[in-house]
């Protein structure tokens, strides 16, 4: 039996996005135990030209949404970029997984072969549904996940493998 595109879509998405949330939680209780503003840990860095933490979830939560969307057919839902604290922050992913929530496997399945054409910073690209889903949203989404624990981790944070990973 092969997987959906449903199952391999949107379940991994609200997972991901859960799990980020539970490392931010734990990023935000951490500054509070050391005395110091949670929001501060919103800007840092990795490396100078890398994107700030704020960003990083930022991107997380537009590729689970706007890949559902896309995957579906749909319009995505669009969010501003102006988050600047941990509660913005907190609230963008909890608006991404509601709107995640509301997608059904019959709107998803079947979407292998849906023409995806995205316009990005550095170009046009083109892909069918399998490919959009295989090759670009999940390995970018674990990227800003995987950035963003290393950001907290960095930064001291007491969490670990099985807080990425999750239940």
């Amino acid at each position: 039996m092969s997987i959906s595109m449903y199952s391999a879509s949107v379940p991994g998405f609200i997972r991901a996005l859960e799990n980020l949330a539970h490392v931010l939680r734990k990023g935000e209780a951490h500054a509070r135990s050391k005395d110091y503003d949670p929001d501060v840990l919103l800007q840092m860095r990795l490396i100078a030209d890398m994107l700030p933490l704020v960003r990083q979830v930022q991107i997380a939560t537009d590729l689970a949404k706007n890949g559902a969307a896309r995957l579906a057919g749909v319009e995505a839902l669009k969010f501003d970029d102006d988050e600047t604290t941990f509660a913005q922050i907190h609230a963008r992913i909890e608006r991404a997984l509601d709107y995640l929530r509301t997608f059904q496997p019959e709107q998803i399945d079947g979407s292998e072969t849906r023409a995806i054409h995205l316009k990005t910073r550095r170009g046009e690209l083109d892909f069918n549904g399998e490919s959009y889903l295989l090759g670009f949203v999940l390995p970018n989404l674990y990227f800003h996940c995987t950035t963003a624990y290393a950001l907290l981790r960095e930064a001291g944070v007491d969490i670990g493998k099985a807080d990425f990973l999750g239940a």
